[in-house]
């Protein structure tokens, strides 16, 4: 059967697999009665308010590739979501984008306070190591200390954290094309890269097939990326949710600023097309992957 891409069925999924994280994460962060609750409160915010979900739904079907028990894959996914949604409360904060919206409501640090904030996403960020290493996420403790230890490496200094330093001093650098890839395959790649391999841990999986969910990581990563410095320019604000033409107020290097918004375009589809390619030693069970890499080229937020 050719594969063909369903727009409609696609975005259902992507909404039941979405509520299905975000009650396995409401279930992880439950609700403090105690005085320190007002922390809590803002976990929850942050985590439960939303969003596309993208990268458990990554981990929920490469996972699937190699018939991972389903509530195994939903726990990983829930960690792998909380570990972004520390990154987004830190990076709205004053001392970093300074935003004041985040998927159209009040980021955390206006809706509480910056100390608020920190403290939310280290909770965040804590919180999902500790579910990793928990029995219920697989009965192999190796396997458990291999998730731990990718996503440490992803979410660090020579990863997300890495990246977002990159970021945070690129206006004061001419950054070419090749640096622009580096940082953004750090800031952004790296979670994306630990969703897609993480169903393959789970499911000790052989060598080839993590390497083809890499390389297919790293192409829907940078067409993931390609697509945000697109909607920086060309999106509208309330369908992306947070304040636009940043990049250009701040002379941020893109990849719009560099390739022009038609060549960017073109190259998010290259690597769209890329990244499938790479998912032909699946068959069919990949379809869902598929289908994710045109979303991610054809979103609108």
């Amino acid at each position: 059967m050719v594969y063909q891409y369903n727009e409609t069925a696609f975005k259902t999924r992507l909404d039941q697999e979405a509520e299905f994280t975000t009650r396995a994460m409401g279930t992880l962060l439950p609700v403090d009665e105690g005085p320190e609750g007002r922390l809590m409160d803002a976990v929850r915010y942050s985590a439960l308010m939303g969003g596309k979900r993208v990268r458990p739904y990554l981990t929920l079907n490469t996972a699937a590739l190699f018939n991972v028990d389903p509530k195994c894959a939903l726990r990983v996914a829930a960690a792998i979501e909380m570990v972004h949604c520390y990154s987004l409360v830190h990076d709205d904060l004053p001392a970093m984008d300074d935003d004041d919206l985040r998927r159209g409501q009040p980021t955390c640090h206006i809706k509480y306070d910056e100390a608020t904030a920190i403290l939310a996403g280290d909770a965040l960020l804590t919180r999902a190591f500790e579910v990793l290493s928990e029995d219920g996420t697989h009965q192999d403790a190796n396997v458990r200390i291999e998730l731990v230890k990718e996503l440490s490496k992803a979410a660090g200094p020579f990863g997300m954290v890495g990246g977002q330093m990159l970021d945070l001093i690129a206006h004061e650098h001419d950054l070419d094309m090749s640096e622009v890839a580096r940082l953004q395959r750090m800031k952004t790649g790296a979670l994306i890269n630990i969703a897609c391999v993480s169903g393959a841990i789970l499911g000790k999986a052989q060598d080839s097939s993590l390497h083809k969910l890499h390389g297919y990581a790293h192409d829907l990563g940078l067409a993931f990326q390609i697509v945000d410095d697109l909607l920086d320019v060309t999106g509208d604000e309330e369908d992306v949710g947070k304040r636009i033409g940043k990049d250009e107020e701040q002379g941020k290097a893109t990849f719009v600023s560099l390739m022009g918004v038609d060549h960017a375009r073109d190259q998010a589809q290259l690597l769209r097309d890329q990244a499938i390619e790479q998912l032909e030693v699946f068959g069919e069970k990949a379809d869902p992957l598929r289908d994710m890499a045109h979303f991610v080229v054809n979103r609108v937020s």
